[in-house]
This record gives structure tokens, C-alpha cells and sequence, in this order.
């Protein structure tokens, strides 16, 4: 075990079960498997890498690298990465603090002059979200309009946000924040003299070979082997919306290959990049970041019981997910060219837990449904309350239990055992208890099977009940159609003449149910859209959903 991984061990200090690493073609068999059931090879793709220390122990891909051309997807391809960025410039910032460069204690306004409020904002607080500082991707329009396609210096970008009035106190509070990563950027430029992406070139892609990771600014030049973006609309695939990688900055915008990606992890995790303090404080959480589990760059948690290290990331036409699990040195590397999936496929998250999990010997269980009759399904109905503002509604829809959280999506179990059901999307797992009677009593919910679970009292209140939609005039879905945004996201709605549907940005479109003309609501989702006024064409249209009221107003 290397120093760095030592650390990693000791800071978790986590209970692990040994479990036997199952052999490496089982692993690649096991893998091809789970990339075969979420592949279409007429849509969007991934590739994929599982690997212990150096040794690769599944490398491959499916899917289209441009679904127009139907040009199929390899392994070796070029994929933006999004956020997962962010751990390179956390790390590049680390480097010139052990070079005398920088300090973390330094005020922004040592490298960013004249920045509103930067003398009580320090580069620790950049790097872990916790400098309340607004983020310029939750501004209403930048995202959805044309400032996100707009070529920026970095100077340029900063101003976009600097006068934004801050979220909350710097140290105050914890906000994942793409400003913040801008600014790091704008660090890293002032003390190492270069642009950010020259200087992570010369600190860490040259020397580790990292030959495909660069700045993915398409702009200035063709890079090699890189696949082309998707996103899911209604039923379809779209070319995604352009985005000037000039934009997401050191915050986003790298691309890279799943084999860069394990190349950096062996030299990050290995000690080969950063000295014992600097990685200790990457991969360790403190003050406002703790009760989000947010490092430098990288969040923590456990897979299986296991420490884990891992960021995700997601930006136009593209999602990546990099996990490291220290101890056993397991990588997992997915990289997908959409930034939404389609139905019944799963998420890049997902697939790699999914992958490291087998590899080190704890597979998440299959999914095999046993016999239970219909009379024993509805002893578990009811409503399980986990907190005055959270409970679950548990039905029998179509034969099947269904487990619907406040605001939240209904999905349906599966049942694996006698009192425990599982999933039918993702690995979280519910396990019911009984009293003396043999009554049901409570219900454990243990998201993607994790942890000790979340106890939920069955409670005496009724199940909501269902809503009724009315019939409307055509007219009346013309006039909702129309696009509304909030703070970056949009709200699409469009109609047929005879039904209406809604689509948040980088979400599938939903058909929405009238109970008036102005008031409609979602089946998927315990959700309620209010369009206002309610004569002409609306304005707004407010979300109501988990006990949140969100405005969108009317940008079309």
C-alpha cells in the first residue's frame, strides 16, 4: 500500500469486510454484461474502464460516436468531462502551494484585484465550495441563452458574475459553485504566470503521458478522436446546444479518455503527484464542506462499505464519472457522450459503482423477483413518515409495490426476500419491520444500499389520493406552450393539440395532466405546474414539487 493510500485508510477509518477480488476475466465478462444492457448501438454511447492498480481489467465501449453518421464508439475516443475537471485544478492549485506560489490562507484579491468581498475569501474556500460567492451557472439566461455561447477571456467571464450578490457569508455555508472554479482558475493563472490549462499541461498531462487530456476548446483547433455531444429530447436524439468551452473554464472544461483517466488516478492516489499533506487535505472534507462530503475537487464516501473518492460530471452532450477506491487501488472510469439517458438505461454513476463494486468482491445483488401474492403486497401500503416535511406513500399499482417519496418520482420494488424489496431502477434497497402482532411497523430505506439505512415509522395517515384529469379545448394547451426559465434551467412545454408535455433542461419530457386551465399536474413525479395568469398567454408557471414553490418565468 502506497503513503497516499494509507492516509486514505486511515482518515475513512471505516469498517471493511474482506471479500475475494473475483478474477479478471470474470470481472471483463461481468462488465461487458453490464455495458451490453445499457447500450443501443444506434444511440449515444460509453466507453468504459475497470482497473486494479495498473492492471486493466475491462476496457470497452458501445454506442455511437456520431449517431448521425452511425460511426460506432471505441474505447479509446475523446469525451468532455465535465466537473470531473475540478480535480484538476484543485490539484494544480495544491502544486503551486507546495511550489511557495500560493498559500490556501491567501485572499482572492491577492490574484483577482478589486474583486467585490475577495479579502474575505481565501483559495481554501474556492476549493471547497464554501465561499458563498454565486455561481454563474445558476443565473437566470446564462445557461439556456447566449452567454453560455460566448467566446470569454477569463477576465471577461469573471465580470459575467463579480457584481452577483453572494449566497451567503464566505465560511458560512456550502454551495457546489462554478464561479468558485473559475476564480481557482484565475489563481492558478496569477501564480504560475501561464493560462490554467498550459499550466496543468506542464504540471501533469506531459510528464504522466496523459496525451489525450487538454482543453477541449474545439475553437482552436481539432482534437483528435473526440465524439460528438447528444441530448435526449421527447423521444429523440438532439445535437447538443452549443457551448463555447471558454465558459466552463477550470470548472469544466478538459476532455479526456478513460485510459488519461486511470493514469491520473495512479499518480493521485499513489503519491505521485502531491505531497502527503497536500492530498490529505484534498481528499478530507472539514468545516461547512464536512456535512457534504466535498473535499478539493473530489467528494468522499464509502461503496459497499468501502471508502471511495469520486466526482462526476455533466455538460452539454456529455457525462463522465471517475471513482477510486483506495485500499484495493480499483478504478472506474465511464465516460458517455449524451448528458441524458434514455429510458431504462443507467446512469454513468451508476455503471461505475456498479463495476468497481464486483471488482472487488461485493456485487450488488441481483434482482431476482420472487412470488408474492397480491394480499401480502398490501399489508405494506401506507404512508412511512421520515421527518415532518419527508414521507414516503407505498401502493400497489398494477400488481407491483410502488415507493413514492414527498415530491418525488414513484418506483417500483422488486421483491428479493421476505420483507425486503429492492429497486426496480438503481440499488437502494427497503426493508420492512414487523411487530409483535406480525403487523408491519416501520419501513429502512438504504439509499443504493448504503450505510445503516433511514428508519421510517408506519404512519396513520391516508394515502394522498390519485388526481383526475379534465379534457380542454385545444386552445388551452396552445397557450401554456412555451419556454419559461429559473436561475439556468428552462421549463419547455409543448403541446399536440390534445396533451401537453414539460421538459427541465437535461431531463425527458414529461406529459402533464390538466385539473384546470391553469393548473396541471405530473404522474411520474408528485408535481404541480400553476400557469399565470390564467386568461392570455401565461407569464410565469411555478413549480410546485416537495413542499418548494419554483417560479419560471416566460423567456419565449
Amino acid at each position: 500500500m502506497h503513503r497516499s493510500t494509507l492516509f486514505v485508510a486511515l482518515l475513512f477509518a471505516t469498517a471493511q469486510v474482506s471479500a475475494a477480488e473475483p478474477p479478471k476475466a470474470d470481472t471483463a465478462a461481468y462488465a461487458a454484461r453490464v455495458l451490453e444492457a445499457n447500450c443501443d448501438k444506434t444511440a449515444p454511447g460509453m466507453a468504459v474502464l475497470v482497473a486494479r492498480g495498473d492492471e486493466v481489467l475491462y476496457r470497452g465501449a458501445c454506442g455511437s460516436a456520431n449517431v448521425e453518421l452511425g460511426v460506432p464508439l471505441s474505447a479509446d475516443q475523446v469525451f468532455r468531462i465535465g466537473s470531473v475537471t475540478k480535480q484538476f485544478a484543485a490539484a494544480a492549485a495544491l502544486k503551486l502551494a507546495e511550489a511557495g506560489k500560493l498559500s490556501l490562507d491567501d485572499p482572492l484579491t491577492k490574484f483577482v484585484p478589486g474583486y467585490p468581498g475577495g479579502d474575505k475569501v481565501n483559495v481554501r474556500m474556492l476549493l471547497n465550495h464554501t465561499s458563498g460567492l454565486r455561481s454563474y451557472t445558476d443565473m437566470p439566461g446564462v445557461m439556456t441563452g447566449t452567454p453560455i455561447m460566448r467566446d470569454v477571456t477569463t477576465a471577461e467571464l469573471i465580470d459575467t458574475f463579480k457584481a452577483e450578490k453572494p449566497d451567503f457569508a464566505p465560511g458560512e455555508g456550502w454551495h457546489y459553485n462554478n464561479s468558485g472554479y473559475v476564480l481557482l482558475g484565475a489563481v492558478i493563472e496569477a501564480a504560475s504566470g501561464k493560462p490554467w490549462h498550459v499550466y496543468m499541461d506542464d504540471a501533469f498531462f506531459k510528464p504522466l503521458g496523459m496525451t489525450h487530456t487538454r482543453y477541449g476548446n474545439v475553437q482552436d483547433r481539432v482534437i483528435p478522436g473526440h465524439v460528438d455531444g447528444y441530448s435526449r429530447k421527447d423521444d429523440a436524439w438532439a445535437r447538443a446546444g452549443y457551448l463555447s468551452m471558454t465558459q466552463p473554464h477550470a470548472a469544466g472544461a478538459l476532455v479526456s479518455t478513460v485510459d488519461d483517466l486511470l493514469k491520473w488516478n495512479r499518480a493521485l492516489h499513489e503519491g505521485k503527484l502531491l505531497q502527503d499533506a497536500s492530498y490529505r487535505a484534498m481528499i478530507t472534507p472539514v468545516g461547512k464542506a464536512v456535512a457534504s462530503n466535498y473535499g478539493f475537487g473530489i467528494s468522499t464516501g464509502t461503496l459497499r462499505g468501502v471508502p471511495q473518492l469520486q466526482h462526476g460530471g455533466g455538460i452539454h452532450g456529455f457525462s463522465s464519472y471517475l471513482l477510486y477506491i483506495p485500499g484495493s487501488d480499483t478504478t472506474a472510469a465511464v465516460l458517455y457522450n449524451a448528458d441524458g439517458g434514455r429510458p431504462g438505461m443507467q446512469g454513468v454513476s451508476t455503471i461505475a459503482n456498479v463495476l468497481a463494486a464486483y471488482a472487488i468482491g461485493k456485487p450488488y445483488p441481483e434482482k431476482k423477483a420472487i412470488a408474492v401474492d397480491a394480499a401480502t403486497l398490501k399489508q405494506y401500503e401506507g404512508m412511512y413518515r421520515v421527518d415532518k416535511d419527508v414521507a414516503r406513500a407505498l401502493r400497489v399499482v398494477d400488481g407491483k409495490l410502488t415507493s413514492q417519496r414527498t415530491g418525488g418520482e414513484a418506483f417500483v420494488l422488486v421483491p428479493v426476500a421476505r420483507d425486503v424489496f429492492l429497486f426496480e431502477e438503481g440499488y437502494s434497497r427497503m426493508a420492512f419491520e414487523r411487530g409483535a402482532d406480525g403487523g408491519i411497523k416501520a419501513m429502512r430505506f438504504f439509499p443504493e444500499d448504503e450505510g445503516p439505512g433511514v428508519l421510517a415509522p408506519r404512519s396513520n395517515e391516508p394515502l394522498p389520493s390519485g388526481r383526475t384529469a379534465i379534457e380542454l379545448p385545444a386552445e388551452a394547451f396552445a397557450r401554456i406552450a412555451g419556454a419559461y426559465a429559473l436561475e439556468g434551467a428552462t421549463l419547455t412545454v409543448t403541446n399536440d393539440g390534445s396533451a401537453a408535455k414539460a421538459q427541465l433542461t437535461g431531463q425527458p419530457a414529461f406529459e402533464i395532466f390538466p385539473e384546470s386551465a391553469s393548473r396541471f399536474f405530473l404522474k411520474v413525479v408528485d408535481a404541480v405546474l400553476v400557469f399565470a395568469p390564467e386568461d392570455g398567454k401565461p407569464a410565469t408557471v411555478t413549480l410546485h414539487q416537495g413542499g418548494r414553490e419554483m417560479v419560471f418565468k416566460r423567456v419565449d
